[in-house]
């Protein structure tokens, strides 16, 4: 698991590398909530690199999106493949999350 950080204009962009899974979820809520410190108020997340996605993943996406919401932060999500896009589909968390298929459609919509 690899997140980094890009910087454009007032938005931090992180790109995930690997997969968020059980293993993986405590690290990634770790990274986010040293971003929730930081009261960034717009984040996008860029999972192209991510091909799996598991409960506790997602239960982990569900508690950064609420993290950044208690300040006013903003959380989207973009790049999601095939895979975990039909995952967000299937557990109707396509309704919660902003999901644009292209970084530069979710940076543009903020």
């Amino acid at each position: 698991m690899q997140i980094n950080l890009e910087e454009k204009n007032d938005i931090a962009v992180y790109r995930v590398t690997g997969d968020i899974d059980i293993e993986s979820s405590p690290e990634v809520k770790k990274f986010f909530d040293k971003v929730a410190k930081e009261q960034r108020s717009k984040v996008l997340v860029n999972l192209k690199e991510v091909n799996y996605v598991d409960s506790s993943g997602l239960a982990t996406l569900v508690e950064i999106f609420k993290n950044l919401r208690t300040y006013g932060g903003k959380l989207k999500l973009s790049n999601l493949s095939a895979k975990v896009n039909g995952l967000f589909e299937i557990t109707k968390l396509d309704k919660l999350f902003d999901i644009s298929e292209e970084e530069d459609d979710a940076l543009s919509s903020f």
